[in-house]
């Protein structure tokens, strides 16, 4: 029977159950069970499935155990800035309402309305987006006090999964950071913030900081999945972006090298060991998120493949070709070179994108994209070119410029995306590891178990 650690690993489109063992410097990573994660519309609003979504991970934790893995550990990552309550007696109270909500529209300006947003950012650190949790949580005081009054904790979405695998209530530090309720400098509750949006204290737990265990499995958990032994369930990166960083952790402080986490979202930054907070670092829309070791992840959100998933769901309805070496054959092929702004908010969520992308381009009297190959061609264009943009406002801020471009996630394996990143920044670009943040989430718990000393131990990936 092999020892394992397993990685529960959640994206906005699919959750994967990833079993990880470690043999002379040997990492081998099987993928054990995989799943949808979907958006469930209901009474108006936009849902994630968390009982659907526990029911899978808990699936892929017995699938180990049938497979011949003794689980070591278990760490888990999610997408940040969502989250749920539970009350005094550990019940959920709701299903977590999903980013994409659109409630959550212009909630950043009603919360920031009236108040100096330098001064905020100087606290919270983070780019101005109505998705972070405090302005949701703002709108929720005015709008839905029911809920507010009856929640005992407030869980992201990692959080919410340890809980109810340990009945320990906790908040990883990583995936807290996205909420802007965390002092940027101190790496802890913004207290003062949380007082001045007039949210009650005692929905803030303990912190726990990557590396540090959760809890152990529960008695009807282990029951569920078929073993008679603990588990512990480590605080890894749980966002899922400081995993997937940790994954290449012995090459980004070097050599100038910036990463981007290519997936629904690309997130582009570097690694400091203290955050940036003047203004010029907000106006250049820049984030400062939790990282692994007390670093700081220095960063844009930019709105990334979601534009190119949303066309091929699309498709797929329409019964069109959805084979994805099929349309980047076809993008090589097309000659359409202009662009959309990938970060406008008409994208976010639209009807249908593929007419919210012609739209945009009638709207500027220029030929809009009309082959599937032009339209995969205008979105991995228009990628690009924003990666530019996210370097060049990078070497404003930084005491050296960026000299090398990491990309890492699934992303990774868009080569072309890849080229037209390289041609549009300058800069080298090396690719991979694809399955970056199971692979970060594994090396953290393997960390923990002192099975390694760092990522920089293991010599050779293996998936299988």
């Amino acid at each position: 029977m092999k020892e394992a650690y397993i990685a529960a690993d959640f994206g906005g489109g699919s959750g994967r159950v990833i079993a990880g063992t470690i043999d002379d410097g040997r990492l081998t990573i099987t993928e054990i069970h995989r799943f949808g994660n979907r958006q469930v519309r209901l009474g108006g609003h936009t849902y994630w499935d968390f009982p659907a979504l526990f029911a899978d991970m808990t699936e892929g934790l017995r699938k180990a155990v049938e497979a011949g893995f003794r689980i070591k550990s278990i760490g888990i990552d999610t997408w940040g800035v969502d989250f749920g309550f539970i009350d005094s007696r550990g019940n959920l109270l709701s299903n977590p309402v999903c980013y994409r909500d659109d409630s959550i529209t212009g909630s950043s300006g009603r919360y920031l309305a009236g108040r100096d947003i330098d001064t905020h950012y100087s606290m919270a650190g983070l780019q101005v987006m109505d998705i972070n949790s405090l302005y949701r949580l703002a709108d929720m005081k005015r709008n839905s006090p029911d809920i507010l009054g009856a929640a005992h904790r407030l869980l992201f979405m990692p959080d919410l999964f340890s809980y109810f695998l340990t009945s320990v209530d906790c908040n990883e530090y990583t995936i807290a950071s996205t909420s802007g309720l965390i002092d940027a400098r101190s790496r802890c509750w913004n207290h003062s913030l949380i007082a001045e949006a007039g949210l009650p204290e005692h929905l803030f737990g303990r912190i726990v900081m990557p590396g540090e265990v959760r809890g152990t499995l529960t008695d009807d958990v282990k029951r569920q999945i078929g073993i008679d032994y603990d588990v512990n369930v480590v605080a890894v990166g749980s966002h899922d972006t400081a995993s997937a960083v940790y994954s290449v952790a012995h090459t980004y402080d070097t050599d100038g090298t910036a990463y981007l986490s290519s997936g629904t979202w690309s997130l582009l930054g570097v690694t400091l060991a203290e955050p940036i907070l003047s203004p010029q670092a907000r106006t250049g829309g820049f984030t400062n998120e939790g990282g692994i070791d007390g670093r700081i992840r220095f960063l844009q959100n930019i709105t990334g493949l979601w534009i190119l998933q949303s066309l091929m769901a699309e498709w797929r309805r329409e019964g069109l070709s959805t084979d994805y070496g099929h349309l980047i054959a076809e993008a090589e092929k097309s000659g359409f070179t202009a662009c959309i702004d990938v970060d406008d908010a008409r994208f976010t969520n639209p009807h249908s994108m593929s007419e919210e992308i012609k739209e945009y381009f009638r709207e500027r009297s220029a030929e809009a994209p009309h082959t599937q190959g032009d339209m995969v061609r205008c979105v991995l264009e228009s990628l690009a070119l924003r990666y530019k943009k996210g370097i060049d406002n990078l070497n404003n801020l930084l005491p050296e410029p960026v000299r090398r471009l990491q990309i890492i996630g699934g992303g990774s394996r868009n080569a072309l995306l890849n080229r037209l990143t390289e041609k549009a920044t300058g800069l080298p670009v090396s690719a991979g590891p694809a399955e970056a943040t199971a692979i970060g989430n594994i090396l953290l718990q393997a960390r923990t178990d002192r099975k390694i000393a760092s990522p920089a131990d293991i010599t050779e990936i293996i998936q299988t």
